[in-house]
């Protein structure tokens, strides 16, 4: 019977530290706006990013999307047009985020509701 316990607590630990590694990858305020921005609509230049994030900063921008690419979630991609600009995609890996954004957006919604009303 003691083995099943430990079982039970050694499955437990790894799935804890599948929720911290999940964390790592999305932490901070910025990054899931971020994704949330590209999964809207496919492809985003940083201009258009950071139009749809309030409040962040170009130099925060940068850096959260230097992490995302680092985390393999977010690819880039230099344009050849003049000025030359940059296009941010999810990545095949990054796109397995789409169904938990949009769980987090129901989710929100539903909050916003519970405790504004609206």
């Amino acid at each position: 019977m003691g083995c099943k316990i430990e079982e039970f607590q050694q499955e437990q630990r790894k799935r804890m530290r599948a929720v911290q590694d999940a964390m790592d990858a999305l932490n901070g305020k910025w990054k899931i706006p971020i994704i949330s921005s590209i999964c809207c609509y496919g492809k985003r230049r940083f201009s258009d990013i950071l139009n749809d994030v309030d409040g962040i900063s170009n130099r925060m921008l940068s850096k959260e999307l230097k992490e995302l690419e680092i985390n393999e979630l977010v690819k880039r991609t230099i344009l050849n047009t003049q000025p030359i600009s940059v296009q941010y995609e999810l990545t095949e890996h990054g796109n397995t985020l789409q169904t938990i954004i949009g769980n987090l957006t129901d989710w929100g919604v539903e909050h916003r509701k519970k405790i504004v009303g609206k």
